[in-house]
């Protein structure tokens, strides 16, 4: 992750497992963009199984093919669109096929995805996928199918997610559905609704279970962790209207991290995303109490200047983001931050460009997402801001903001040599083969030499003797 600079957006990732035997149909998902996505494409899994469905990673022997989509940037919808493209050319081979799209792009392109471009059959919402059946047996009727309501308090919670790919280490824990932050940039609100948090009982459970599984490592996932409560359910906004005992009883996200904590402590645990408005101290000091919650956080400031900040909604100034970041480190002194960033947002001046630039020198960032501002149909900004900053001027700043990150990464990498990590293993190098890939607390990558008795799943005292850019080269610890 360190070395990805300018586009996380996933290109469509295609998962297969070992499921049932007496399942006889053939599912091919494929999910793009967001952790939150392709989390979600593992409760479609669960459900799909119970429904006959196994996975596949031959799409020309699918009986279903659904995609995950993501809305946050141009860049994804354009993919998704020549991928539904290739599916409509494949389904005129095997008309009994079925294509579905899922997700973010499936309420804000319901009527061109299946009446005016009829490029699929199936439409299907983040907070519908529990009707996936009945939809398909629509489908199977001949009709097209659609649902696309959000819902205010669909969490999922009591379903256990079948583990797609992956490496059998580290695992997502979906705690947050939903926003309500309404930063003017940002699609999120609008295609997966309002923000309510799930039964931390049922995300304990969870935890447990994927220990039992042999699992080392679990991130809590959401829109927004830091504004996870719990009172006993329903939408974040109407804890106002919850009774003197909800509100007396009810979990807030440093709560929920202790009691993960506490229940899982032979796991590493790790969150994200967070953002600057809604995380308390008490988050930091969770961190600092327990050994077992990683020294490392993602904490989206999207600019280093408050117009910008102002402009974008996102309810927090730059001297309160960066006093968070200072009282953070008093707090976790050995911490590391990474950042979102757009750049060239509406009416962003030289001057507020380098206000971003001295905001991540000030931080020192271990690494970053950074990316060009594209307005997204919906958005406030779309509807009441021009987007007018010049191509080349935003392509010049984004520029500028990555050769920045890029020094900055080398010098935080830096600060970990000469030292003794614990690094977790989650894999072989994709360099050499003969080389484990895994990382420490602050989430860098480290790479060092397979030894005999070593194994994918071992927390391994790492001693790091060099750097890259955003690699820690390392041996292990005698």
């Amino acid at each position: 992750m360190q070395e990805k600079y300018i586009d996380e957006t996933k290109q469509g990732e295609a998962f297969a497992i070992a499921e049932r035997p007496e399942n006889s149909k053939k599912l091919f998902l494929e999910s793009y963009g967001c952790q939150m996505n392709f989390s979600d494409s593992e409760i479609v899994a669960s459900i799909l199984n119970e429904q006959g469905y196994n996975t596949t990673l031959k799409v020309e022997e699918a009986d279903l093919i659904l995609l995950n989509t993501c809305s946050i940037r141009e860049k994804a919808e354009q993919t998704v669109r020549m991928r539904l493209a290739q599916f409509k050319r494949l389904k005129k081979e095997k008309p009994s096929m079925t294509v579905g799209v899922l997700g973010c792009m499936a309420e804000r392109l319901k009527t061109k995805f299946l009446e005016e471009e009829q490029l699929v059959d199936l439409v299907v919402g983040p907070d519908a996928y529990r009707d996936l059946p009945n939809l398909l047996k629509e489908t199977e009727d001949g009709r097209d199918a659609i649902n696309v309501i959000l819902s205010k308090e669909e969490t999922y919670a009591d379903i256990n997610p079948v583990r797609l790919g992956g490496n059998g280490v580290t695992a997502f824990v979906t705690i947050t559905r939903g926003c309500d932050n309404m930063c003017t940039f940002c699609v999120v609100p609008f295609t997966r609704g309002r923000e309510r948090s799930r039964d931390p009982h049922s995300i304990i459970e969870e935890c447990k279970n994927l220990l039992d599984n042999g699992y080392k490592e679990i991130t809590l996932l959401g829109q927004n962790v830091d504004s996870y409560l719990w009172y006993g359910g329903g939408p974040k906004k109407d804890f106002v209207k919850a009774s003197e005992m909800q509100k007396a009883t009810a979990v807030n996200f440093a709560q929920l991290l202790d009691l993960v904590a506490k229940a899982v402590p032979e796991m590493r645990v790790r969150f994200s995303t967070s953002n600057p408005q809604d995380m308390s101290l008490d988050v930091f000091r969770m961190i600092a109490k327990h050994d077992n919650i990683c020294n490392y956080v993602h904490l989206p400031v999207q600019s280093g200047s408050n117009n910008m900040l102002l402009a974008m909604n996102r309810q927090h100034t730059r001297e309160e983001y960066l006093d968070l970041i200072r009282k953070a480190k008093e707090i976790v002194p050995d911490i590391a931050f990474s950042q979102d960033m757009i750049i060239g947002f509406c009416n962003e001046t030289e001057e507020d460009h380098q206000d971003t630039l001295s905001l991540m020198k000030e931080v020192e960032y271990d690494y970053g997402y950074m990316f060009a501002y594209s307005e997204r149909p919906g958005t406030p900004a779309h509807k009441k801001m021009e987007d007018n900053i010049p191509f080349e001027v935003k392509q010049r700043r984004l520029n500028e903001v990555i050769e920045l990150q890029r020094e900055l990464s080398r010098k935080r990498m830096e600060t970990y040599v000469g030292r003794t990590h614990q690094i977790l293993i989650e894999g072989t190098s994709r360099k050499n083969e003969n080389q484990w890939k895994g990382r420490n607390s602050q989430n860098a990558v480290c790479v060092f030499d397979v030894l005999e008795g070593q194994k994918i799943g071992d927390i391994v005292n790492v001693f790091v003797y060099d750097n890259t850019q955003g690699t820690l080269l390392g041996r292990t610890a005698e």
